[in-house]
């Protein structure tokens, strides 16, 4: 006799996302994992008297979404510090900023995440100073981290506590040579460094973020992580049954020794928590103008500082980026980590820094085995396209990021016309690109991605609902090695699942969609309290399915 379920959903619109067009009506689960899917009569056979049983009211049913690039801790920081995201000014900034200010003990830091300038009302917005910082105190360090997590502004308090460990390099600075109070790239990790949260805190961080994280659909996460107590903090979670969130760790590469030194490699782990990739950088980002390009940054004299003098050479960090790993400490790094099975992850955001990497992988013997990725692969022209498909690199992507790509955002002004060329996520798929979706926690949030993925500015950069869900779901799976187990709805496989109040296919914008259940491992981890009536009547607005 077939034993019962614990779990039944019923009356919901089941979409497996194996096929483009499979649903079913409900779906049974049994010690974690999917034990049918069918109508509500063949499903109902499984309803035991101890199985509890949800009326979905015709939901949406889709696979739990998998953030294949994300910091989960920064997640945290931003529900527990100052969230500077959103704000509509640097004054705005300075409020917020003194609001936390109020909530901490004297002598502690304040600080404040998600800043972004170029969503700020003034025509011509300029990163946090050291003035704006000094006006929040200037007898304790204020921080506040840029969006992207490659530049931040400091008050005077924080140059005199650890201004000596900045390399010069990455201060910016004025004319004069006065720094501005805006730091970059390896001065940012000093800062990273002082403010790193110890065990207790980072408990209370990551369980403020998972929740945050369920109540969006979240199922499983790839959290880049280094020098923090962050995979101790997950593994006990997992001990004691709090852990809602199936985790990979992508360690940096200052880690690999060590994994190496205690017998771990990609892949090995429990059922919750497991190793991942070795992560690296090439270069920094757009918004800090550190993302490293072949041709200068349509705004690069605006980017010089007193290292640049107005504009500097056609190589300056002002002109054309920096290389945060050269291609050749880069190569190495790649084949030491590939040669003992790791999985490799490298950040590559400008076409030239896409290319030291694809340059390093394709150096390996079987870069499409080991699954190795490049995170964001932003500014990817067509023979670095041709070169990810042929290698089997994934691209691991952040849909995200085309909020800036439109006319007259921050991609306009640092890259001109070639902001239509970033994140061609059509050209990608069309090449048979392995392609997984994160957010990066820019905000962490699936389905404000897939919008922007569906409605990007480009043709190029634009995907069809079904593949945007796709590559947040199997997709990521497939990035993870876990294509077997999740990513998509089937019986046998990992019970991890999402229920939608309305159709991503039926609305016009996907961001406005609630999440109304999310399952991991068979278990209920968030239930909207008073779910309102899904739209079932709208009409299709997207181009295709």
């Amino acid at each position: 006799m077939t034993a019962a379920a614990d779990l039944v959903l019923t009356n919901g619109e089941v979409h497996t996302l194996e096929t483009s067009d499979e649903t079913h009506e409900a779906v049974a689960i049994r010690d974690g994992r999917i034990v049918r899917l069918g109508s509500e009569y063949d499903v109902a056979f499984l309803a035991g008297t101890e199985t509890e049983t949800i009326d979905l009211g015709g939901r949406t049913v889709l696979p739990g979404f998998i953030d294949a690039h994300t910091h989960l801790d920064f997640v945290g920081r931003r529900l527990v510090h100052a969230d500077l995201s959103g704000a509509a000014s640097a004054e705005e900034c300075v409020d917020r900023l003194r609001d936390r200010r109020e909530e901490v003990a004297p002598g502690e830091w304040i600080v404040g995440y998600g800043y972004d300038e170029s969503g700020w009302d003034d025509p011509d917005p300029a990163p946090l100073d050291r003035d704006h910082l000094d006006a929040v105190s200037t007898d304790r360090p204020v921080v506040a981290f840029r969006e992207d997590m490659h530049a931040a502004s400091v008050n005077g308090v924080v140059f005199d506590r650890v201004g000596d460990e900045f390399p010069t390099a990455d201060v910016r600075a004025t004319a004069g040579g006065e720094p501005t109070g805006v730091v970059v790239e390896a001065a940012v990790d000093v800062l990273y460094e002082a403010v790193e949260p110890d065990a207790d805190e980072m408990t209370e961080l990551l369980r403020a973020a998972q929740r945050y994280a369920n109540e969006r659909g979240v199922t499983a996460v790839h959290d880049m992580t280094r020098r923090s107590v962050k995979p101790r903090v997950y593994r006990k979670l997992e001990r004691a049954g709090d852990l809602s969130l199936r985790v990979r760790l992508n360690y940096w590469s200052d880690h690999l020794e060590a994994l190496r030194e205690v017998g771990l490699s990609t892949n090995d782990g429990s059922e919750m928590v497991r190793v991942g990739a070795i992560k690296t950088y090439t270069d920094g980002s757009f918004g800090a103008r550190t993302a490293r390009l072949s041709e200068p940054y349509a705004d690069a004299d605006a980017g010089a500082d007193a290292s640049d003098a107005a504009g500097g050479t056609a190589d300056s960090p002002a002109q054309r980026g920096t290389w945060v790993v050269a291609p050749d400490d880069l190569a190495a790094l790649v084949a030491d980590a590939d040669a003992a099975g790791f999985q490799v992850a490298a950040h590559a955001i400008g076409d030239e820094a896409i290319r030291a990497v694809l340059d390093a992988y394709e150096a390996c013997d079987a870069p499409g085995e080991r699954r190795h990725r490049i995170e964001h692969v932003e500014l990817a022209d067509d023979d670095a396209i041709e070169r990810l498909a042929d290698l089997g690199v994934v691209a691991s992507v952040q849909p995200n990021f085309l909020k800036w790509a439109g006319e007259e955002g921050l991609y306009d002004a640092r890259l001109g016309d070639r902001r239509t060329q970033t994140n061609r996520y059509r050209r990608f798929l069309d090449a048979g690109v392995p392609l997984a979706l994160g957010s990066d926690c820019m905000p962490l949030d699936p389905l404000f991605g897939v919008h922007h993925a569906v409605t990007a500015p480009a043709e190029d950069q634009r995907l069809r609902v079904t593949e945007a869900l796709r590559a947040y779901t199997s997709g990521a799976a497939y990035a993870g090695f876990d294509e077997n187990r999740l990513g998509t709805l089937s019986s046998g496989k990992r019970a991890d699942l999402v229920a939608l109040d309305a159709s991503p296919w039926a609305v016009e914008d996907v961001r406005e969609i609630d999440v109304s259940l999310t399952v991991v491992d068979g278990d209920v981890v968030y239930q909207q309290s008073e779910p309102d009536a899904p739209e079932s009547d709208a009409a299709v607005t997207h181009d295709g399915r």
